[in-house]
């Protein structure tokens, strides 16, 4: 049998519910005109909040997006903060109108998770990758390679949500986490990594293939 999926994050929950509460009470006291903004609102939270479901790739060398959104960045960086060694970095921007629930890129235990408050910059500018708030969650692969996987907060977005636990054994494309109203995901990859994406590039968590890791 398989298994039965929502396909709204529960972290929306209560957002979506006010919404419709707040639409159900100026229906009834005859505000319709406000009432029709809220709905529209409702309608909007709820789409944010989406969460579908994904075909992930079975080959076990293949590395997917971790996040929906256009790629804004791929290069190769010496990285001090999560894993201490060159790698390739590249970082994937969601807009307000992207699914914005995280998948895990690369099957592998996870070796640390770091959170750091911060500051709410735009999302895709060099200081909000340095100074916003962010959660880094850090994980290696049966042969030993490391890699992080860092969610930043952006503009308005005000809360990470990261689902994972230190010493959680984590499947390619399994639902670790979601960043609320806009935001980024960054990749820090060891350079054994073929990369197969390009700046500009639109993709999908869970499905886009950014590369192959042996």
């Amino acid at each position: 049998m398989k298994e039965q999926h929502i396909p709204v994050a529960r972290e929306g929950y209560p957002f979506i519910g006010f919404s419709a509460l707040t639409t159900v009470i100026f229906s009834l006291l005859g505000y319709d005109i406000i009432a029709f903004w809220t709905l529209l609102l409702t309608a909007f939270v709820l789409y944010f909040f989406r969460d579908p479901s994904r075909v992930v790739p079975a080959a076990p060398d293949v590395l997917v997006s971790p996040a929906d959104g256009k790629v804004i960045l791929v290069e190769k960086v010496f990285d001090d903060r999560f894993v201490n060694e060159q790698v390739y970095k590249v970082s994937i921007f969601m807009n307000i109108f992207n699914v914005h629930v995280n998948r895990v890129p690369f099957p592998g235990r996870v070796t640390s998770i770091t959170y750091s408050p911060g500051r709410f910059y735009s999302a895709d500018s060099d200081r909000g990758a340095l100074e916003n708030e962010f959660c880094a969650v850090t994980m290696s692969t049966d042969t030993e390679l490391r890699f992080a996987v860092v969610q930043v907060a952006g503009l308005i977005a005000r809360r990470i949500v990261c689902w994972a636990e230190e010493g959680d054994f984590l499947r390619r494309g399994e639902r670790f986490g979601l960043i609320r109203f806009g935001s980024r995901v960054d990749l820090y990859l060891p350079l054994k990594t073929q990369l197969e994406v390009s700046i500009g590039q639109k993709v999908k968590a869970g499905e886009t293939v950014l590369g192959y890791l042996s």
